[in-house]
C-alpha cells in the first residue's frame, strides 16, 4: 500500500474518508429481532468511533442492553485498498461469544459498507452467515444494520442501531 493511495482515499468520495466521517461520539436506539416482524427488544445504545493508526482504521466501541442485562462491543473498521473491499472484526458479550468474527465486503465495491462474515451456531451445525450494513444519511445520523442469515434462506434483520451524534 503507498502513501499516495491512502492519501487519496481519505479524500472526500474514497472509502477512508466515509470511514472517517464516522468518528465522534454517538447515541440512541438499539432494536434487537429473533424473528421476522417481531422486535424482542429495544434498548439504548451510546458509541464511539475513533481513527486509528493514521486513518487506516477506525474502532467502534459501544455499550447497550438486551432484556435488561448490559452488552458491550467493539468493532473495528477497515477498507483494503488492494482488494477494494470493506474490513471489519467484531467483538462483543451477547452476539458472538467468545469468537472473533472476521467480515469482508464484496471486491471491487468501495462505496458501499456492507460487509459479511459466519459464525458459530453449535455443534455439528454448519456456520450462520451474518451481514453488516452502514449508512450515513447525514452527518448527525447513522444506522447500523445486523443481518442473521441461516443456511440456504434469506438473511433477516437481527439488529439496528440508529445513532444520532452526540452534540
Amino acid at each position: 500500500m503507498s502513501q499516495d493511495r491512502l492519501q487519496q482515499s481519505q479524500s472526500p468520495g474514497g472509502p477512508h474518508h466515509f470511514l472517517s466521517r464516522l468518528v465522534g461520539g454517538w447515541e440512541g436506539v438499539a432494536r434487537t429481532w429473533f424473528e421476522p416482524d417481531k422486535v424482542e427488544d429495544e434498548s439504548p445504545i451510546t458509541g464511539t468511533f475513533r481513527s486509528v493508526l493514521d486513518g487506516r482504521f477506525v474502532v467502534h466501541e459501544y455499550t447497550s442492553s438486551m432484556g435488561g442485562k448490559p452488552l458491550s462491543g467493539i468493532a473495528t473498521l477497515g477498507h483494503h485498498l488492494d482488494l477494494r473491499q470493506f474490513t471489519m472484526s467484531w467483538v462483543d458479550t451477547f452476539h458472538v461469544g467468545s469468537d472473533i468474527m472476521p467480515l469482508l465486503g464484496e471486491a471491487g465495491v468501495s462505496d458501499k459498507f456492507s460487509v459479511s462474515g459466519t459464525y458459530f451456531a453449535g455443534d455439528d451445525a454448519p456456520r450462520w452467515g451474518w451481514r453488516v450494513d452502514i449508512d450515513q444519511p447525514s452527518p448527525d445520523a447513522l444506522v447500523i444494520t445486523h443481518f442473521n442469515i441461516q443456511p440456504g434462506e434469506a438473511p433477516q434483520k437481527a439488529i439496528e442501531i440508529q445513532y444520532r451524534r452526540r452534540a
